[in-house]
């Protein structure tokens, strides 16, 4: 019909190419997302295909799966900012500090026999919310990679967070940390 080829690698991608001009079609469910070489391309795609099907224009694609798009003249961004406030909401995370060193890849983990077991499906849970996140996060998959280990038995990730903002009265400034454990293992911390 549109002489589109499928993606060998991603069964609901679709590459058509003519006169060096490229149309590339994704489809999710009743939704297309469509890109091209050049926009002549798309509006001729849009033509043909509101002839066979009804069709709505949405606009630039702006999320998709929880994943943030962004579009502008230096080109596109993805994040996933709202997707991972809410994995920190609901593992009651979402006041914690930030750290830039996520594990020490020296650490040495094991599984802890004599502690009681946690919720294994939470935390199986969360280990699936995390690896989503590395769609936009790469950085986090050594960290993510060493917790998805402990799957079948899961060990307890325990933060402690202690501030005193203007603390000090001859300068203002406030002195805090935080520290992370994974099981008995220190993971991080601040000061």
């Amino acid at each position: 019909m549109m002489n589109f080829k499928r993606c060998i690698k991603e069964p609901t991608v679709y590459l058509k190419n003519d006169n060096k001009e490229s149309l590339v079609v994704a489809i999710y469910v009743d939704d297309l997302f469509v890109t091209r070489t050049s926009q002549k391309v798309i509006d001729q795609f849009k033509r043909d295909t509101s002839r066979e099907f009804e069709m709505s224009d949405l606009g630039n694609l702006t999320y998709y799966l929880g994943i943030e798009v962004v579009q502008g003249t230096y080109g596109i961004r993805i994040k996933q900012e709202g997707y991972a406030q809410g994995i920190l909401i609901d593992t009651k995370m979402d006041s914690c500090n930030s750290a830039h060193i996520l594990v020490d890849p020296g650490m040495e983990i094991s599984k802890v026999e004599d502690q009681p077991e946690i919720d294994a499906t939470r935390y199986r849970r969360t280990i699936g919310f995390l690896r989503y996140l590395l769609h936009t996060r790469p950085d986090l998959a050594f960290a993510v990679g060493v917790l998805s280990r402990y799957m079948q038995s899961p060990i307890e990730v325990v933060g402690y967070n202690d501030n005193s903002y203007k603390a000090d009265i001859d300068d203002g400034r406030c002195t805090g940390g935080h520290v992370f454990y994974l099981g008995s293992s220190l993971i991080t911390w601040t000061s």
